[in-house]
C-alpha cells in the first residue's frame, strides 16, 4: 500500500498500516474530545472559571479563528516531514492541557485552547497526508474515513467520560486525563510510525512559501476549497439554529436537547461508517455528489418534517448523516488534487471548512428569523452550487 518513491525506514520495522490507522483514530478521538467538550459543557466551564457565558464563548471564538490560518500551519508537515509535525502537535496539546491543570483560570484556559487549536491544525493535515502518501487512491477513502470515526467517537464516547470527570473532580477534571491520554498517544505514534528516510539535496523539502504558492496557484485546488466552503455553510446555517428551533417548536428542555445532540452523534457515526463502506467502491466524486445531493433534498424537506417532533428528529438525523457522508468523502478526494504539496492542500481544506462554519454561523440566525423554510432553501442553493462546481469545473479523478 506504499506509494512508489515514498518508502520510509526506521530503526525497527514499522507497524502494519492498519495498526497505525487504529492508533491515529484513537489519538484523534482524545484530541477531538478536548475540542468538542466546549459545546455541551461551556456553561459548566464558565461557572468554574468565574466568568459569564459570553466571556467563556471567547474561547470558542479564539479557537475557531485559528482554523482560518490552517494552510500556514498545515504546511509544517510538507516542510518538517509528517512524523515530526505529528509529534510536535501532540506535544503541544499535552503542554496546553497541563497548563490548565497547573493554573485553572480563564486566561490560561483561553490560551491553552488556542494553542491546542493551532496544534490540531498541524496534526490533522499531517496525518491525512501521511496516510495519503502510503495508501493507493483506490483504497484511500477507507483509510481516511476510518480515522474520521474519531469525530463521532469523541461525542459518543468522550462526552460521557468528560461528564464523569467533571462530576468527580470539578470543571477542570477532564484536563489531566486529556493530557495523559494524548501523551500516551504521542509515545505510541513515536513507536509505530516510521521515521522518514534521509533526503538528498535534490530531494530538499519545499519551503512554507513554495508549498503555499503551489496550492494557491492551482485552479482545481482553489475550486475544491470553494466547494468545501459552500457545503459547510449549508450545514452550519442549520446547525447553528437547530437548538433554538427545537425549543421554539417543541419547548424542549436541556434533557431533550441533550438527547437530540446524541442523535446527531449517531448520525455522524452512520455517515462516517457509510463512507468506510462505499466511498472507494463508487468513487470519491460520485460519493460527494451523492451526499451533497441528498443533503440538498433533506434541507428542502426540513420545514415539512419539523411540524412534528418525530419528524424533526428524523430530519436532523438525515441532515447530519448526509453532511458527514459528504465531508468525509471530500477529504480523500482533496488529498490527490496537489500531491506535491499534500499537507498544505489538506490544511487548505481544513481552512475551507472553518471558513464555512464561520460564515454559516453568521447567516444562520438571520435566515432563521424568516423561518426554517428560508434556512432550508438557502442551504439547498449552496449545496446545488457545490455540485455545479464539482461536476463542471473540478477535474475528474
Amino acid at each position: 500500500m506504499t506509494t512508489p518513491g515514498l518508502a520510509t525506514t526506521s530503526d525497527s520495522p514499522p507497524a502494519p498500516l492498519y495498526t497505525q490507522i487504529g492508533l491515529f483514530t484513537a489519538t484523534r478521538t482524545v484530541v477531538n474530545t478536548g475540542f468538542r467538550m466546549l459545546y455541551p459543557f461551556l456553561p459548566v466551564f464558565a461557572r468554574g472559571m468565574g466568568v459569564d457565558l459570553q466571556t467563556a464563548a471567547l474561547i470558542v471564538t479564539a479557537r475557531s479563528s485559528v482554523g482560518l490560518v490552517s494552510p500556514l500551519l498545515g504546511s509544517t508537515a510538507d516542510v518538517w516531514g509528517r512524523r515530526p509535525a505529528i509529534l510536535a502537535a501532540l506535544g503541544a496539546i499535552v503542554l496546553a492541557m497541563l497548563a490548565v491543570v497547573a493554573r485553572p483560570i480563564f486566561p490560561v484556559v483561553l490560551a491553552a485552547m488556542a494553542v491546542a487549536a493551532i496544534a490540531k491544525a498541524v496534526l490533522e493535515p499531517a496525518m491525512w497526508a501521511y496516510l495519503s502518501d502510503r495508501v493507493d487512491y483506490a483504497r484511500r477513502g477507507l483509510a481516511l474515513a476510518l480515522t474520521e470515526l474519531s469525530w463521532s467517537s469523541a461525542y459518543l464516547i468522550g462526552m460521557p467520560l468528560v461528564g464523569l470527570a467533571i462530576t468527580a473532580n470539578g470543571w477542570a477534571g477532564p484536563f489531566p486525563w486529556l493530557a495523559g491520554l494524548t501523551l500516551v498517544g504521542a509515545v505510541a505514534v513515536r513507536v509505530v510510525m516510521p521515521a522518514a528516510r534521509a533526503q538528498t539535496v535534490s530531494q530538499r523539502p519545499p519551503s512554507f512559501r513554495e508549498s503555499a504558492r503551489v496550492v494557491l496557484t492551482h485552479r482545481t485546488a482553489l475550486l475544491g476549497m470553494a466547494m468545501a466552503t459552500l457545503i459547510t455553510i449549508a450545514n452550519e446555517n442549520v446547525s447553528i439554529v437547530f437548538g433554538q428551533m427545537m425549543e421554539d417548536s417543541f419547548h424542549l428542555e436541556v434533557l431533550g436537547l441533550g438527547l437530540a445532540s446524541t442523535l446527531i452523534g449517531v448520525a455522524e457515526l452512520a455517515g462516517e461508517g457509510a463512507v468506510v463502506a462505499f466511498v472507494d467502491r463508487i468513487g470519491k466524486r460520485r460519493a460527494v455528489i451523492l451526499g451533497v445531493g441528498l443533503n440538498l433534498l433533506v434541507s428542502l424537506a426540513l420545514p415539512a418534517l419539523s411540524r412534528t417532533l418525530p419528524g424533526a428528529l428524523t430530519g436532523l438525523f438525515l441532515f447530519y448523516l448526509t453532511f458527514e457522508f459528504s465531508v468525509v468523502s471530500v477529504i480523500p478526494m482533496m488529498s490527490e488534487l496537489v500531491p506535491s504539496a499534500r499537507a498544505t492542500m489538506m490544511a487548505g481544506s481544513a481552512a475551507a471548512f472553518s471558513l464555512g462554519r464561520a460564515l454559516g454561523s453568521q447567516i444562520g440566525p438571520a435566515l432563521y428569523a424568516h423561518g426554517l423554510l428560508a434556512s432550508g432553501v438557502v442551504g439547498a442553493a449552496l449545496d446545488a452550487a457545490a455540485i455545479v462546481l464539482l461536476v463542471f469545473f473540478i477535474e475528474a479523478e
